[in-house]
């Protein structure tokens, strides 16, 4: 019995490293494929915001005034774009926005 121990001890031993190993590998495979699912979605999560400002800005600008809770969108939708690393030209679209007067309730 002792020496089926002693000769099945390194074959176990050795399929226990070999599956840690397999799983520290799929491990990282998880994580990579999670970073880059969490990247696609911040990608797409700042076009959606760039394209709302945008589309903010061009009705709102021409409207001449912006009701109150489309300012506050506005602001919330671009802080969410700034964070995630937008910028440039909506930066400038942002601040028409935010300059614009606020609309009186109707």
């Amino acid at each position: 019995m002792q020496e089926l121990i002693t000769q099945a001890f390194p074959i176990i031993l050795t399929s226990l490293m070999g599956y840690l190993i397999f799983i520290l590998k799929e491990d990282r495979k998880g994580k990579q494929a999670l970073k880059q699912y969490n990247d696609n979605m911040s990608q797409a999560l700042k076009i959606l915001m760039r394209l709302k400002l945008i589309e903010y800005h061009d009705k709102y600008c021409e409207e001449g005034k912006i009701p109150s809770y489309a300012l506050q969108n506005a602001i919330e939708m671009y802080d969410t774009y700034h964070a995630l690393g937008g910028n440039g030209f909506v930066t400038e679209l942002y601040k028409e926005i935010t300059e614009l007067p606020v609309r009186k309730k109707r």
